[in-house]
């Protein structure tokens, strides 16, 4: 058995959620390969042969996969596929924007977001907001598996010495095309990457509490700004901060939650975190059923201190 690992990259550096999926492929059994399809990506094929546990890495490089369109990396790995017993992507947006395709073209099943590796054939996933977690048995030729990354160790980084293969790249699918794209700029560590985040609920009340109260204990402990649904969409905070089943799913060494209740919703996106901290002042809020540390205090009152105290 052989897993292929679609990479997630920039076209001059590996993505960590790659060195996660590295991880899973690797409990499947058997050998790693990962594909780098981009554009003048040699940079990023070097960074994949240095992934620990990787016995090859393929290269396809054309003008089409620059940008990552779904339709052509799709066909590139379709091009491939027959090779593999495993076809793992990254359960990022990118990944689930790809792996269907591959999956509905191949005719098999798609395994969704697993966190573990039972056998070669047998997986866990969260379901009902990860209050159940269901076992999976597919008997399907090929497995196209997406990784919730939050559940596997990251590869290192270094360490390996792959080989780097190129092949052919498909030709341009030209059923869709990259126009723009529009990024959030900031200074904080990337919210998925972070290893401290803290984050905010409605309970802040304005966008302008949210600001006062949570940027200077972000400040002091370097960490990444979160908030939940309810606070985004009160406005308090930009929608990629949105932490939560139906936002970005997060596992920090510490996560710090500020007047967050810990509705089903939100508690999906970050109870795989190292160490939990909650604040709040309703000692009946679930969020201190999964909180390694809570204080039942004001949040107004009581992280202007903790800031003090830092």
């Amino acid at each position: 058995m052989t897993a292929l690992v679609i990479a997630e990259h920039d076209n001059a550096a590996i993505k960590g959620a790659t060195l996660n999926t590295v991880t899973a492929a690797a409990a499947c059994g058997g050998d790693v390969h990962v594909l780098v399809a981009g554009h003048n990506a040699a940079a990023a094929a070097a960074a994949a042969a240095q992934i620990a546990g990787v016995s090859k890495v393929i290269h396809a490089d054309a003008p089409g996969f620059e940008h990552g369109l779904a339709e052509n990396v799709a066909s590139q790995v379709l091009a491939l596929a027959a090779g593999y017993s495993h076809i793992l992507f990254p359960a990022t947006a990118s990944g689930k924007n790809v792996a269907p395709r591959v999956a509905a073209l191949l005719d098999v099943a798609q395994v969704s977001d697993i966190t573990k590796v039972i056998a070669a054939d047998t997986f866990e996933r969260p379901i009902y907001a990860g209050n159940a977690i269901a076992t999976v048995q597919s008997a399907d030729a090929t497995q196209v598996i997406t990784v919730r990354t939050t559940g596997f160790d990251a590869a290192a980084a270094t360490g390996g010495s792959a080989a780097v293969e190129t092949v052919a790249a498909v030709t341009d699918a030209g059923q869709s095309r990259f126009v723009g794209s529009e990024i959030a700029k900031s200074d904080r560590p990337e919210l998925t990457a972070a290893k401290i985040i803290v984050s905010g609920g409605r309970a802040l009340g304005s966008a302008e509490k949210f600001n006062e109260v949570m940027t200077p204990l972000a400040d002091k402990l370097g960490a990444a700004l979160g908030a939940s649904r309810a606070a985004v969409d009160a406005g308090y905070a930009p929608n990629d901060w949105q932490v939560g089943q139906t936002g970005k799913i997060v596992a920090p060494q510490l996560y710090v939650a500020c007047g967050i209740s810990g509705a089903i919703q939100h508690l999906a996106g970050m109870k795989d975190s190292k160490v939990i901290v909650a604040i709040n002042k309703d000692a009946e809020a679930p969020i201190f059923s999964v909180a390694d540390y809570g204080l039942e205090a004001d949040l107004f009152e009581a992280v202007p201190e903790l800031i003090a105290k830092l």
